[in-house]
């Protein structure tokens, strides 16, 4: 992947990012928000990272967007104006948070290094051992579903329950 293809990704999703948060209306910051989604889905694939593209894909630019549009067929298009002080609030909090990651990022070893211990103890392991062990060909698929199995499950679980909680919330009004 070249770097080039990467940083025109991340510089893609700032426009959409600034959009939606300077749209007055929610239509187009929800469109706008789905649009992020995708173009988080891209870069993810760019990345190597395709299945975590994949649920970015059907979460991010897919289900959250219906879910989004389906929330304002029972609301209105037109935010309310945000208080100056909490507008403060919430540019000191994402400011924090946006330092604090910097922070934790600046302490991760450089991209793509091989002593990393992931890349050292675990890799080699699941790569010699994987097919032996699961009968799976696929070492991504033997990781997610044979040693993550639970983890994948409990995943599972989560979405669907939020997905059963959205659609009760959002489903039909009893008259």
């Amino acid at each position: 992947m070249s770097e080039s293809l990467l940083a025109a990704l991340l510089a893609l999703l700032v426009v959409p990012a600034l959009l939606a948060i300077h749209a007055g209306d929610l239509l187009l910051a929800t469109l706008t928000l789905g649009g992020y989604g995708f173009a988080m889905a891209l870069t993810w694939a760019a990345l190597g990272a395709v299945d975590v593209a994949f649920t970015e894909a059907v979460v991010g630019a897919g289900a959250t967007t219906v879910l989004m549009l389906a929330a304002l067929l029972r609301t209105t298009r037109r935010r309310s104006p945000l208080p100056g002080r909490l507008r403060w609030a919430a540019l000191l909090v994402v400011g924090t948070v946006g330092l604090a990651l910097g922070a934790v990022t600046a302490a991760l070893p450089p991209w793509g290094d091989p002593d990393t211990p992931a890349a050292v103890h675990v890799s080699p392991r699941y790569l010699t051992s994987a097919v032996a062990e699961t009968a799976t060909p696929n070492v991504v698929t033997a990781v997610l579903a044979d040693y993550r199995s639970y983890d994948t499950l409990i995943e599972t679980v989560v979405i669907v329950t939020a997905g059963l909680g959205c659609w009760l919330l959002l489903g039909p009004r009893s008259r």
